[in-house]
């Protein structure tokens, strides 16, 4: 089996750390036309000088920016709504404002981009898939994780709407859900052994994820060879939630 991404545009979102800049790398090995999102110009710099990409630079929290940056992005037929952020509290410490910021970025976000993306696919009577990175954090309550957990819920329910709504339009959609990975932002919420390790412990493969292994994931399910795989919520975790 040889994906091959030829011919194809991809957008990325938060393609500048982590779990998207892999994707982004990934998805150019296999011949796609990159279009790279992220917040951060230096990470968008960083990137483009290892693989050929277009660099799209906006903070996807703010409606305005994230309906520019899709229109951006132009003809698009592989979209993956992977860029998200975590604001750490005690459930009975958790801001408002905080929860607001993350239900943007992780959920609002992902209905905007895609939305656009979609209606362009579908004026060109184009096929294509979407790929809604979640977490199971969306299947279970994390201690500090009020905002994240909902947010990833939303993600889930959202994707089985798109599936529904969006499938009968020749577009795919599915999510996957990491368990914890190891990224700068995983590092900052499990960094600590004495937190991590009763997770760890549930984990029947005995490590946590890293960035390629979501990678390889999502390349499946953008390709043909995951054309029957349509509304799904996928765990990437080891055997996690089988414990």
């Amino acid at each position: 089996m040889r994906i091959d991404f030829t011919g194809k545009r991809a957008l990325v979102t938060g393609a500048g750390k982590g779990i998207g800049r892999e994707i982004a790398t990934l998805l150019h090995r296999l011949n796609a036309q990159v279009v790279a999102l992220s917040r951060t110009a230096q990470d968008l710099e960083s990137l483009s000088t290892e693989i050929r990409c277009q660099t799209i630079t906006a903070d996807l929290g703010d409606e305005t920016e994230a309906r520019r940056a899709a229109e951006q992005a132009g003809d698009v037929d592989l979209l993956v709504n992977n860029a998200g952020i975590s604001i750490l509290a005690p459930f009975m410490d958790a801001q408002e404002k905080d929860f607001d910021q993350v239900m943007a970025v992780n959920a609002r976000a992902i209905m905007i981009v895609t939305q656009i993306v979609a209606r362009n696919m579908i004026s060109r009577g184009a096929s294509g898939a979407v790929i809604n990175v979640s977490s199971v954090g969306s299947k279970f309550g994390i201690p500090d994780h009020t905002a994240y957990c909902a947010s990833k819920g939303a993600v889930d329910q959202m994707t089985r709407v798109m599936a529904a709504e969006l499938g009968p339009q020749g577009i795919r959609v599915n999510a996957v859900n990491p368990t914890v990975t190891l990224t700068p932002m995983g590092e900052m919420a499990w960094g600590d052994a004495a937190k991590s390790k009763p997770v760890l412990d549930r984990i029947p493969i005995g490590r946590f994820a890293q960035p390629i292994d979501v990678a390889h994931v999502v390349a499946f399910l953008l390709s043909e060879y995951s054309a029957m795989v349509h509304g799904a919520t996928l765990p990437i975790d080891g055997g996690f939630l089988a414990t």
